[in-house]
């Protein structure tokens, strides 16, 4: 065979070749990719930003209506409420605090208002040294029995930060312990976990976790 021929019978077998390929990859190489499934959305719940709970000092931040911590509206100024407890040492709460549940600590070891309200000025805190403190500052307060945890919370380890990392940009904002956490309750309840990632071709996940 002449060198004519034998370039001829290769440009022949070649475009066969690529024509065959071109079949191949216009079917999909003899396979189908499952059709695409509907991804149900995410709740909105897990893409908001917010705390747990509203503190006091986030009300004034957003100039909230506070007649609800008008504690003088009611009490009398100058004279300390009177507390009342029943047979077991339980605080009996006023029907006007009914909405308040006294959980913080076990054994009622601080079941009373005044451990942390200061009873001669009940738009302050107390903290156990005596020192009077504001509302907006009760992390003070917090840290005054929780030394540990405040010392985290002050590092950054404890609690939520938020704003920028590069401080020419913008400030950093510290959430507050009350951001999160109920004062009279502080124990956060469970919380429903946010869902995993999607598995958009999940035939094919499996493929590759059962071959490792």
């Amino acid at each position: 065979m002449n060198n004519g021929n034998r370039t001829g019978t290769v440009l022949l077998v070649l475009a066969v070749a690529f024509f065959a390929l071109g079949l191949k990859f216009v079917s999909g190489f003899g396979t189908r990719l499952p059709a695409p499934q509907n991804i149900s959305l995410v709740d909105t719940q897990f893409l908001s930003t917010a705390t747990f709970r509203k503190s006091y000092a986030e009300l004034i931040r957003e100039k909230a209506d506070l007649s609800d911590f008008d504690c003088y509206a009611c009490h009398e100024k100058g004279k300390p409420p009177t507390l009342k407890f029943d047979a077991q040492h339980n605080l009996i709460v006023p029907k006007e605090h009914e909405d308040i549940v006294m959980g913080h600590g076990t054994h009622n070891r601080n079941n009373n208002c005044f451990n942390c309200h200061d009873e001669q000025n009940l738009e302050l805190l107390q903290a156990r040294d005596g020192r009077q403190i504001k509302l907006v500052e009760s992390p003070l307060l917090c840290g005054s029995c929780h030394g540990p945890t405040y010392r985290d919370w002050e590092a950054g380890a404890h609690g939520r930060t938020g704003g920028y990392w590069n401080r020419s940009l913008g400030p950093i904002k510290r959430q507050i312990c009350v951001d999160c956490h109920n004062p009279h309750r502080p124990k956060i309840p469970s919380l429903t976990p946010a869902p995993g990632p999607h598995l958009l071709h999940p035939v094919a996940a499996v493929a590759v976790e059962d071959s490792h």
